[in-house]
């Protein structure tokens, strides 16, 4: 269980947190969603670049 969490948490912390856009989005809170619309794509992109980065 925790290697799977170590190997995917960037992916489940995306997820996690496109469901609070979409959430605030429902509300009605539509600046606030296209703000938090971003987080998945930047958190995902820098997971990418940081595993790029590892030499281990």
């Amino acid at each position: 269980m925790k290697l799977f969490i170590f190997t995917w948490y960037p992916v489940i912390l995306a997820f996690i947190c496109m469901l609070y856009s979409i959430t605030l989005g429902i509300l009605g809170r539509e600046q606030e969603a296209l703000y938090s619309a971003h987080w998945p794509g930047t958190i995902l992109l820098f997971a990418i670049a940081i595993r790029q980065r590892r030499t281990t």
